[in-house]
């Protein structure tokens, strides 16, 4: 290695060893950073014994491609091939569909599970891989398919249920176990801004379907950077599995109730039956030179937020799993699965309340809140202390999510209107499940315009790869509202708030919004003049 080395620097470095050495160690790091990001030979920081002690396996019998392999993680071909197979003499419980291609050109498979009866069956989405170096989302997908079609105890959930399953949402990143799809876009920074190809398709097939339950799968990454500085050899996270559920205000408070005191609370149940432990969603940012927790979240730009503004029962599962193999896998799997399963036996059991709290989530009034601040509190987690190796119980400052409070709010309208140039953005939020009208002949509206205070720069990057509580703060807009009368032509966009997409439509179209249009760019903004959105605030309903 070190000749080859020597050639390619050249002989006149060689003549320097002190430069030759600062050289090879840099050579060393990338080669050492290529290798973290190979799915050929990853570096796995956990320990055999940190593994047997806290994480063993679970037995379970499972044959499901990764499973039926010594290595390596379920591919697309094994995936469609153990699919067909295994779907082929269950045409009374399954349909196999394709809701699009990948940006390689992979067809994104979709299964719908139903028995045929009469009941009004109630719509549940599940979906995994939506980041491809997190498989196990996406062998618990397969696991379920498998139980479905196959174990008679599972029948009650076909008579009351209709599943859809997108068990590889990110073919692409899936087949080189990368997080991000084919265009480097993180699929799940991107529910608003709807840029990559996958995140249309899904949304889409999402909207169609009109799940009142949804769950999105995960895994999270149980070495991180900031734990290295806790303690005398670092920190790794306990939590076998966290539940993330939106704490944004403009998902009505008895839908978040519920979700949270339902159907968490009955996994968090039977994770505790079955030895696995779990937690809230946190995660470590940098506060000056202290390492703080955010806990939940609020961004609608990710799953767990923008589903439950499309007014159904949300969670995002987080799995300890990324960067360790096939460490645990099993364990991993069936933490998945078991949460899956709980979730469909909430909504069988639940079905009137659930019925009831979506109801009246939709006949929510509440104001539109366009920002809001975390509570900032003391609490403890659950770590493992790499040097005793042993758990431990660390006091952290938690910024919670979950205990959001409004800094700015604005009556809800009864309708925003948008100019008809805005047809990208009108398409967007059609893809969303939104129902767009428009006018059909010219038509005097009192409104309230905008103004903006200061616009998103026309050459300002989009950062969408970044955790959303790290980027959604920076160049924020800021604008001013007046009253005045209008004449908007024919072809206007509509959009009408009494329908099940409303909390959605106000959470992108308010200016200020971190993960609205107009951060985005989806809509396009420039100093002192008005926005082409309009909000509509008397109660009486225009013809368009």
């Amino acid at each position: 290695m070190m000749s080859k080395l020597n050639q390619l620097l050249g002989s006149k470095l060689a003549l320097y060893p002190k430069r030759r050495l600062l050289v090879t160690c840099y050579f060393l790091f990338i080669a050492f950073h290529f290798s973290l990001s190979s799915s050929f030979a990853q570096f796995n920081p956990q320990s055999k014994s940190i593994t047997e002690k806290f994480f063993p396996e679970l037995e379970f019998d499972i044959s499901t491609p990764a499973f039926l392999k010594k290595s390596g993680f379920t591919n697309y071909q094994e995936m469609m091939e153990w699919l067909n197979k295994s779907i082929k003499t269950h045409e009374d419980k399954v349909s196999l569909s394709f809701i699009g291609e990948s940006q390689n050109g992979k067809q994104v498979p979709m299964l719908i599970f139903s028995s045929k009866n009469e009941k009004a069956k109630t719509r549940v989405w599940l979906q995994g891989g939506l980041h491809g170096d997190e498989p196990a989302g996406t062998e618990a997908m397969l696991y379920l398919t498998d139980r479905l079609l196959n174990d008679p105890g599972f029948a009650t959930f076909l008579e009351n249920l209709e599943i859809a399953i997108v068990p590889m949402a990110n073919i692409d990143g899936y087949e080189k176990q990368q997080r991000v799809a084919a265009d480097g876009m993180d699929l799940n920074r991107d529910q608003t801004r709807l840029k990559a190809k996958e995140s249309i398709l899904l949304k889409a097939a999402f909207s169609a379907f009109q799940p009142s339950v949804a769950l999105d799968f995960h895994e999270y990454r149980p070495f991180r950077k900031d734990f290295t500085k806790i303690g005398r050899a670092g920190v790794t996270s306990r939590y076998d599995a966290m539940f993330l559920y939106s704490g944004n205000l403009n998902v009505p408070k008895v839908l978040r109730d519920f979700t949270q005191h339902t159907f968490v609370e009955h996994a968090r149940q039977v994770l505790n039956e079955n030895q696995l432990t779990n937690h809230d969603y946190i995660t470590t940012q940098k506060y000056g030179s202290q390492v703080h927790f955010n806990l939940g979240s609020v961004h609608s730009r990710s799953s767990a937020t923008n589903f439950a503004l499309a007014n159904c029962v949300s969670t995002l599962l987080e799995i300890r799993g990324v960067g360790i193999g096939r460490y645990s896998f099993k364990r991993r799997v069936k933490a998945s699965f078991l949460i899956a399963v709980a979730y469909l036996e909430t909504t069988v059991k639940e079905k009137s309340a659930l019925e009831n709290v979506l109801a009246q989530a939709l006949r929510s009034q509440h104001p539109v809140v366009v920002t809001s601040d975390k509570l900032t509190r003391k609490d403890s987690i659950h770590v493992i202390d790499l040097a005793s190796e042993k758990e431990m119980k660390l006091g952290v400052t938690i910024h919670d999510a979950l205990m959001s409070r409004p800094v700015l709010q604005r009556e809800r309208p009864s309708a925003y209107l948008i100019s008809s140039t805005e047809k990208q953005a009108a398409y967007k939020l059609k893809v969303m499940g939104i129902e767009v009208d428009s006018l059909a002949t010219e038509k005097l509206v009192e409104v309230e315009a905008y103004e903006l205070n200061n616009p998103i720069a026309a050459d300002e990057d989009v950062i969408l790869n970044l955790d959303p509580e790290e980027d959604a703060e920076a160049s924020v807009p800021s604008a001013n509202t007046r009253i005045k009368k209008q004449l908007f032509q024919a072809g206007t966009f509509v959009i009408w708030l009494n329908q099940p997409g409303a909390n959605l439509a106000c959470e992108i179209l308010e200016p200020e919004n971190a993960n609205g249009f107009v951060k985005m760019k989806v809509i396009k903004s420039k100093q002192n003049q008005e926005l082409p959105i309009y909000r509509y605030m008397k109660s009486e309903k225009f013809t368009p």
